[in-house]
């Protein structure tokens, strides 16, 4: 969740569509966990991916969380009738274009960081690719 937003609720807009042009690379780690398709990602999924992947390197090498959950979805309440204004904030979710690096890893071998970024890949909505730098 952030700490401060400028708007409390926001407009959901459409789909997510486009290419990411901006972190798009490998840039702090030696493997990278990259997404195929665009789509929403909870706050609840990144933490759930994160754990997936420090749990399995146990203590070895260092994971980087390259997105951040900065968009307020709202829910109204169960069994609420229509009108009266928009629901209130929910839940916090990432919007993640295509190309769009997610994780990345260091410190560990190829194989070790394939099998834990598979593991991440499994809490996740999105499909995705395991990158190598080069």
């Amino acid at each position: 969740m952030p700490k401060k937003v400028k708007h409390r609720k926001i407009q959901r807009g459409g789909e997510v569509s486009g290419v990411a042009t901006r972190g798009d690379k490998v840039s702090f780690g030696a493997f990278g966990l990259k997404a195929i398709e665009g789509g929403l990602i909870t706050s609840r999924q990144i933490e759930s991916a994160r754990r997936a992947m420090t749990r399995y390197v146990q203590r070895g090498g260092k994971v980087w969380i390259r997105i951040f959950p900065d968009k307020p979805m709202t829910k109204k309440g169960d069994e609420t009738p229509m009108g009266k204004g928009k629901g209130s904030v929910d839940h916090f979710v990432a919007k993640i274009q295509s190309g769009r690096m997610m994780f990345e890893m260091d410190g560990v071998t190829r194989e070790v960081a394939m099998r834990a970024m598979k593991l991440a890949a499994y809490k996740l909505p999105v499909k995705t690719k395991f990158i190598d730098r080069q």
